[in-house]
């Protein structure tokens, strides 16, 4: 049942503000952006492709893991902090965030327990080339989620620059310094078991940093609050998040780890080329959300529908201009693109060129998990990105056997085109607002409809 929004005068809302944290964000994606890029380059050409292979294989799965292991904390801390600083309940925000940490590292803890002793095993009975490494590699799953976790939790404070910069830049660079420097040592030899020893390493060094700025960050509001705890609620927000959040990173990971379990992890890296390159496309829509976010509560809460539309529709006009010229760029020049990784990723160019299809769809169709999410509509959003895990799931063990590499591109794009158009209908169904301009004007012109 949609919530109703009032149409009255919206808040003032400094769009010069927003502009500056925008380029902000922006500045500090591309050079995350870049970073990682040259990394995964760089890797590829000091590792070969087999070894690379290995490292992506290995990475993939942690990253997805790292969802379960965050319990759904981290949007959810993002969501009642914006909420607690507007009703300026610090006691509740002060628990929220003691609490979320404590239950991050406890579950991310178990699992890789629990994965460790479970690859230990499949390694002594089946021997597959990737159980050393993922017996390793499980241990960043614990370091990922809390990763997850703080970059929201920076973003309570209303600095980027706290939220991203250690995560995005520091830590980049410092596992390329450390791979480099591996490399050396090991005369030019760097396998991928040394790329993740050297990447757990770096991420403990940048997540106690980190946590270390965003308690001052956070001490004028908190310091002086007793602690209120009211865990019923807040698994009540974090726990559908969770699920949707473990949906969303099957659908931006699970085709490399399919292709790695069914064709090899040879190709997996080869395919993982062409599906880090076509999440340039989205770009600015990652970008832009990490700002709109925090303010898409605030209106929301405020009931100022005329405000949350065209907050929306400004910031969706930025991300829709920026992934045409993205996604042209790279439909044109796949080749040469892909050839950065060396000679043999250009065999990925047609699933790069499918991919950039559903990330442009992805960002034409605007903030539409983000909305859904920041405006308490996370079992909604959950049903679709479940229902879209399992398509693709199904899409994958279809179309891989048929056409390799090819076959995944076609079942992510099929299930980001699906993901996006309905959770679109369903942001305007639950809210009165068009996910983005481009929505807005198909639904006004073609569907004759009139927000309430």
């Amino acid at each position: 049942m949609k919530k109703s929004l009032t149409a009255n005068p919206p808040a003032n809302i400094d769009l010069r503000n927003l502009g500056r944290k925008t380029i902000v964000a922006i500045s500090l994606q591309i050079a995350g952006v870049l970073l990682t890029y040259l990394i995964q380059i760089l890797l590829a050409r000091w590792m070969g492709k087999v070894e690379y292979g290995l490292y992506a294989y290995t990475m993939a799965w942690c990253l997805t893991l790292a969802i379960p292991a965050g319990l759904g904390f981290p949007k959810a801390v993002l969501r009642f902090v914006s909420e607690y600083r507007v009703r300026e309940e610090w006691g509740k925000m002060r628990g929220v965030l003691f609490s979320s940490w404590q239950f991050t590292f406890a579950s991310g803890l178990a699992i890789a327990l629990a994965g460790s002793a479970g690859f230990v095993l499949i390694d002594r009975y089946y021997a597959p080339a990737f159980a050393p490494a993922l017996t390793i590699g499980v241990w960043l799953i614990p370091l990922l989620s809390l990763l997850n976790l703080q970059e929201d939790m920076g973003r309570g404070t209303k600095s980027l620059l706290l939220a991203y910069g250690p995560s995005k830049v520091l830590w980049p660079i410092l596992v390329l310094a450390g791979c480099f420097w591996v490399s050396r040592w090991e005369d030019w030899t760097l396998t991928g078991i040394g790329a993740i020893h050297v990447t757990i390493a770096t991420l403990v060094g940048v997540i106690l940093f980190q946590l270390a700025l965003i308690w001052l960050g956070y001490v004028p509001e908190i310091a002086s609050a007793s602690i209120i705890y009211n865990r019923r609620e807040w698994f009540k927000v974090a726990l559908p998040l969770l699920f949707h959040r473990a949906f969303r990173e099957i659908l931006r990971k699970m085709d490399v780890i399919m292709v790695g379990t069914l064709i090899g992890t040879e190709v997996a890296g080869i395919y993982n080329a062409a599906a880090s390159t076509a999440l340039w496309v989205s770009f600015m829509l990652v970008t832009v959300n990490l700002v709109v976010a925090p303010i898409f509560t605030r209106l929301y809460t405020q009931k100022d529908a005329t405000g949350l539309q065209k907050v929306v529709s400004i910031s969706s006009l930025w991300i829709t201009w920026a992934a045409i010229l993205v996604a042209l760029l790279l439909i044109f020049a796949a080749r040469p693109i892909l050839g950065l990784f060396g000679s043999e990723f250009v065999a990925a160019r047609w699933s790069l060129k499918i991919l950039v299809l559903g990330q442009f769809t992805n960002a034409l169709c605007g903030s539409v998990g983000t909305l859904l999410v920041m405006t308490g509509h996370q079992n909604k959003v959950l049903m679709v990105s479940s229902t879209c895990a399992i398509v693709n799931l199904v899409l994958d063990a279809i179309a891989i056997p048929l056409w390799g590499m090819n076959g995944a591109a076609v079942a992510t794009t099929a299930a980001l085109m699906i993901y996006n158009i309905w959770g679109s209908v369903l942001v305007f169904r639950n809210t009165g607002i068009f996910s983005s301009a481009a929505i807005e004007f198909i639904g006004r012109i073609f569907g004759g409809i009139n927000r309430k």
